[in-house]
């Protein structure tokens, strides 16, 4: 038996421009939308005034540090791409210290305090880019039509 695939029309995505965001620090988009979805890379607690780890990043209190810089630049992310947070429906999160993963926790339980917080999924990892501890990633469904 031979398989064979359908070509389909090919799903047009664009880039979105958000000054909220640090500056990537390597080739990629840091937020794209594609039909009624829009995607947002894996932020690390980057300080989009001078583009390095938030003080504290990699010290004593680094995670917690970390975390609060994330959330911070999603919500301005947000405002700015007029983009609500009852929108986001996925973040996946990925640890390099899971020792640390209760402090993460309450930071994002503070977050979303009084908000029906997105489907998550956390995963440990070895190390992530720019030596931080934590990354996010974030799914929005922004069209209302979508099933």
């Amino acid at each position: 038996m031979t398989w064979s695939a359908t070509p389909t029309t090919a799903v047009t995505w664009t880039p979105l421009v958000s000054r909220a965001l640090p500056a990537p620090h390597f080739a990629y988009s840091p937020v794209v939308r594609a039909g009624g979805f829009v995607y947002v890379s894996g932020l690390v607690g980057l300080d989009p005034a001078h583009g390095g780890l938030v003080d504290g990043g990699l010290v004593d209190g680094g995670m917690a540090a970390e975390v609060q810089q994330i959330l911070i630049n999603l919500s301005e992310m947000c405002k700015e791409l007029t983009i609500g947070l009852e929108q986001l429906m996925l973040v996946r999160i990925y640890c390099a210290d899971f020792s640390q993963f209760g402090v993460l926790n309450q930071h994002w339980q503070a977050f979303f305090e009084g908000r029906t917080p997105p489907a998550r999924t956390s995963l440990g990892v070895a190390a992530l880019p720019l030596g931080a501890l934590v990354e996010m990633e974030f799914q929005f469904a922004i069209d209302s039509s979508l099933p």
